[in-house]
Order: C-alpha cells, then structure tokens, then sequence
C-alpha cells in the first residue's frame, strides 16, 4: 500500500516537472520565423497593403502609411516589381533580405533600385525592422523624393532645311522675339532626391524632343546674304522667293534700332516701277518715244531735276526707266494720271497691304492727292510715298512671278497663328508684268545698274531717295529665276553706288 502510494506521487511529481517544463518551452518559443515574416511583407508591399505591411513592421512610425503612400504619389509609381535575394542569418535573433526593386513611374518610366530588408525578434516574434531606408536606401539620413520640372534650353529656330541659322547672319533680331511663341510646353521632368540641407540631385530625367521650329529662311541664301552686308553698316537685305512668298534671308544691319521690315523710308526710284504699271495701265507703250530733258517744270507748278541734270533727249519709256529719268516719270505722271490712280495702283503691287509674316511688318503708304506738285514728287518715290525694304522685296517678287503675295518667315499655320490672316496672293496683270520685266532687264543691261558686275540673267532698278539734310538712301531690287530681293543702305548714297555691290556680292555669294 504504501509502495503504490509512493508510485502515485513519483508519477504527480513527474506529470508536475513536465508541465512545468512545457510551459517554460511555451513561453520561450518565437513565432514564425524570418522567411514567413519577409515573404508576407514583400507580398503586401507588392500589393500596396499599407495595414498589413504594418502589422509585420516591429512598432511602425505614426506616419507609416502616410510615408509609404505620400512616395507614391510624389512620384508618380503605377506598379512595383521586388525580387528578394536569399535570406542572410545575421545573428540568432536578427536576418536581413536583400532585394532588388522597379518602381514604374507615371511619366518617367522604370526606377530601378537596391534595398535591403531588416528583420529581428521583437517580443518573441519575427518582425520586419523599418526605417525610412527600407523605402529606398537614399532615404536613410532624412530627405524627399519627388518629380519637379526643369526647364531646358528655348525654342531653336532653324532654317527651311533644318540646320542651325548661320552665325552672324542679322537675322537674330527678328528671330529671338519668336523663340516665347514656341515654349508653351517646353519642359522636362526630373526625380530629384533633396537631402535635407543639402542640394537636391537628379536620379531620373525626361527631356522634351527638341523643341525646333523651321523658318523660310535658307542656309545658303541667309550666309550669302549676311557676306553680303559685310563691312556696311546701315544696310539691310531681304530676299524672297515669288513663287510661294517665302522669306529666304532677312540680313538687317540698319542701326538706331530702325527695322527692314517695320520702318518706312522714301523708296526713290525703285517706286518708279510702280509708277510705270500705273502709266502703261494707263496706255503709255513701254516703246513709245517720251522726252528725259535734264529739267521739267510742271506748268505753273515745281520743277524737277534728273540726277546731274543730265539730258537724254527723246528716249523710249524703257529707256526712259532704265536710265531713271525724273523728269519723264514727272511729266507723264501729272499728264496722264490722278493721285487716285497712282494710289490705287500702289495698293494693288502691295503698298498699304496688310502683311502677316509671323514677324510682325508693314508695306508702306501711298495717301491720294490733288496736289501736282506732290504727284510728281510721288511718283519718283519722293512726296509722301514711303515703304519698307521688305515691301520692295515683294514687289520685285511679284514682277518676277506675275503675282502679289505677302511675305512670310513661318509656315502659313504658324503665320496664321502669331499675325492673323495675311493678305491674299494677288494676280497682276500679265500685260504689265511682261512690259515691267523688259523694263527692268534693260536697267542692268544699259542702264543705271549696267557694267555693275550683276549676272547677265538679272533683272532690277535702282533708287536714290534723297533725305532733307542727310545724304540720301540707296535702294536696289531685282530678281533672278525664283528669287527676289532688296538692298538698301541708310544714308548710303545713290543706289548704283552703295545698294548695287551689295546685290553683286550677293549674287555671287549664292
């Protein structure tokens, strides 16, 4: 009996020490272990489950949502990609994952980056060991990641054939005011890490496309141009190409901020085309016999002067223009047409047209008058007529080709945009074109332009305009095939003599 009562209590004993020991076991042991912890973390990170990652996360930040959620909006992430390498033991309670990561972001595309996760037994379970790091390894010391713009370099004009604009070509006036009308959009993006104290750092970039807008103007034709102008100040080119209006080169050395495009000057001579459309108009043949006597009075009115009173006697009205005979054009103006005329005339080769170039510009004016006088003065380009270089431009152009078109440097689109509606192309009369044309050959070939150099294919008309008190502007149009220009020269002196060599110069530069 009293054997079994001792088996009992050997028997309670051990049931007691067992119990005991299995409660020390119990309380000993660690929940989980550190792959299980990482790999539900990774997969709740992947998700975007900021409650879950939390859960796993060894006492998270009061901000740990809004940090992790705040980066991905800052910087735009769509998607995540986390591949984990093989789990390091870094101790018998601590382990660390190291992972690669792709963050796709909304308007830059793949950010890869290198992180690693930390975990350790936190009160005796396996718990992810967060700091701002384990987001991305850049964070560790403080800071933001976030998308900013950056501006890049403005709006490149370049010419009709896409290449760079020529160095020193005069045209950089007109071309830098236009650079704003194409840099609405014109940024890029930037990740940019900013320590806290310290300057920020771009990680990832996007740059727009080249921001380039073509002109009309062309390479070669704006170089020879510029060459052209070379050693003149006060002068100023401007070419065209009649058959579309295009502006081929615009080469403004004119000074005291005075434009070829904007300003107005009295046109001399070069005028005297217009007059001359308005006088065959009006019946006078370009063969017929008119007198170039070296003065003309205007009955009971001024008198006028050719250029060193020279007397050419009877002359043909071709020859009459080509040798740029004021006292003809006087007289057969006052004689045979009205203010009304020659200004309605004017208008119809561009004078008073409205021009939208994308740069801005104006032709010139011609005002009606009653006055003989100011007729007279008028139609040798003195009076109150007065033009642009670019409107004498265009209306070489237009004889050239038979029609008016007003000139442009962009793209119609574009033109359209900046300056409204240009004016519209206007056919001219084929009779008179065919007669100015002759006309204006004769001037180089015998005239005020002859024995100048010009190519024997060119055709043009020279001015001088004189200017009260200061020495008189020198004009020069003409075209060639499909090419029109002007030259002038500010103050220069007479047209053969300051505006003609620039125009042979430039010929020959082409």
């Amino acid at each position: 009996m009293r054997r079994r009562r001792l088996i009992v209590l050997v028997i309670a004993l051990v049931a007691t020490v067992g119990a005991a020991a299995f409660a020390v076991l119990t309380a000993n042991r660690i929940k989980g272990s550190p792959e299980e912890t990482a790999e539900a973390y990774f997969d709740a990170w992947r998700r975007g489950d900021v409650a879950d990652m939390a859960r796993l996360v060894f006492q998270p930040p009061p901000d740990f949502a809004e940090r992790n959620r705040a980066l991905d909006v800052d910087i735009g992430v769509v998607s995540l990609e986390l591949t984990p390498s093989a789990l390091r033991r870094t101790g018998d309670e601590s382990a660390e994952v190291p992972f690669a990561g792709v963050r796709q972001l909304t308007d830059l595309g793949q950010w890869p980056f290198d992180g690693v996760l930390r975990l350790g037994v936190r009160d005796r379970a396996w718990k992810v060991l967060w700091t701002p790091e384990t987001l991305h390894p850049l964070l560790k010391d403080g800071g933001d990641l976030l998308i900013e713009k950056i501006l890049t370099p403005p709006a490149e004009l370049v010419t009709s054939e896409g290449e760079k604009i020529p160095n020193d070509s005069w045209a950089q006036a007109y071309l830098e005011p236009l650079r704003p009308e194409f840099e609405q959009a014109n940024h890029g993006l930037a990740l940019v890490w900013k320590p806290w104290g310290k300057p920020g750092e771009q990680l990832l970039t996007r740059m727009p496309e080249a921001d380039v807008e073509r002109t009309t103007l062309s390479r070669p034709v704006q170089a020879a141009a510029a060459r052209a102008l070379d050693g003149v100040e006060d002068s100023a080119i401007i070419v065209i190409r009649p058959s579309t209006g295009e502006i081929l080169a615009l080469a403004d050395r004119l000074g005291d901020n005075y434009s070829a495009v904007r300003d107005v000057f009295p046109p001399g001579s070069v005028f005297k085309t217009i007059t001359a459309a308005a006088l065959i108009e009006d019946g006078l043949d370009p063969a017929a016999p008119v007198g170039c006597p070296g003065a003309y009075t205007i009955p009971f009115h001024r008198a006028f002067t050719n250029d060193g009173e020279v007397d050419r006697g009877v002359v043909t009205f071709t020859d009459a223009f080509a040798h740029s005979c004021n006292t003809t054009f006087v007289e057969q103006a006052t004689t045979r047409l009205t203010g009304e005329q020659l200004s309605r005339t004017a208008a119809a080769w561009g004078v008073g047209h409205p021009i939208a170039t994308g740069i801005g510009g104006t032709c010139g004016n011609l005002p009606a008058t009653d006055d003989l006088d100011l007729l007279g003065a008028d139609a040798i380009g003195q009076g109150e007529v007065v033009a642009t270089p670019l409107c004498m431009a265009a209306l070489a152009a237009a004889v050239e080709n038979g029609t008016w078109r007003s000139p442009r440097l962009l793209s119609k689109e574009q033109v359209r945009r900046i300056d409204g509606e240009p004016g519209e192309d206007v056919p001219m009369d084929a009779r008179i074109v065919g007669a100015l044309r002759d006309m204006m050959a004769a001037v180089v070939d015998h005239g005020t332009a002859s024995d100048a150099g010009l190519p024997d294919d060119v055709s043009g008309k020279t001015g001088t305009a004189e200017v009260e008190g200061r020495t008189s502007h020198g004009w020069f149009i003409g075209f060639r095939d499909d090419l029109a220009f002007c030259v002038f020269v500010r103050n220069g002196g007479s047209g053969r003599a300051a505006a003609v060599p620039i125009a042979v110069r430039f010929l020959k530069g082409l």
